[in-house]
């Protein structure tokens, strides 16, 4: 579920906190956490509606001027069910505390290499992590296009993959183009050392 920054300001302030979305079925559970560019999005309940529901004060509530504003936002000729979705800012994303580590224990840096074994053994593409941590070390905000073209590995499929990197404090993502994080490259140096 994306946010547009303006959506994503006005829930962090506490201004908006209700989002719509037509889908033809929900892609979020209640109690989930979603990471965005602002931290942390909790969702709190979620109900269907029909257009004719939701008020002009539902659609301040989303961020929108009223009603019809709102109804414009959905993509043109979508179909599905309108959903109502309560939520609120939760946290700051844990993520930048974690990639922002310079040190790491030998228990940490075991506990890593444990989690990229994990995602080359599960993975069809076979052992990747290493060859795109240090594809991206090597080149510091090449886009994906790049990387695939150096890795092998297909655009849509790497997007996806960086992102589990992510999740474990090692890359940064940037409107165009990745970087290692400071726990990163911390890492890499640490991979590279045991040869």
């Amino acid at each position: 579920m994306l946010f547009k920054e303006i959506h994503l300001s006005g829930i962090k302030s506490g201004k908006i906190t209700l989002a719509f979305r037509k889908w033809q079925k929900s892609s979020i559970k209640i109690g989930s956490l979603l990471h965005t560019a602002f931290g942390l999005v909790e969702i709190r309940k979620i109900e269907t509606v029909n257009e004719n529901d939701i008020t002009d004060k539902d659609a301040l509530n989303a961020g929108f001027a009223d009603n019809n504003q709102l109804l414009k936002s959905f993509p043109h000729n979508s179909t599905g069910t309108i959903f109502k979705i309560s939520l609120s800012y939760h946290s700051a994303d844990p993520r930048i505390k974690l990639r922002e580590q310079t040190q790491l224990s030998e228990l940490q840096f075991t506990e890593l290499k444990k989690k990229l074994e994990r995602l080359d053994n599960q993975s069809k593409q076979g052992h990747w992590t290493k060859k795109v941590l240090l594809t991206i070390k090597d080149n510091p905000n090449l886009h994906a296009i790049g990387i695939a073209k150096l890795t092998g590995f297909e655009k849509e499929w790497l997007k996806l993959n960086i992102r589990k990197l992510k999740n474990l404090g090692l890359t940064i993502s940037h409107t165009v183009g990745y970087e290692l994080s400071p726990l990163g490259k911390t890492f890499v140096l640490r991979l590279k050392d045991e040869g």
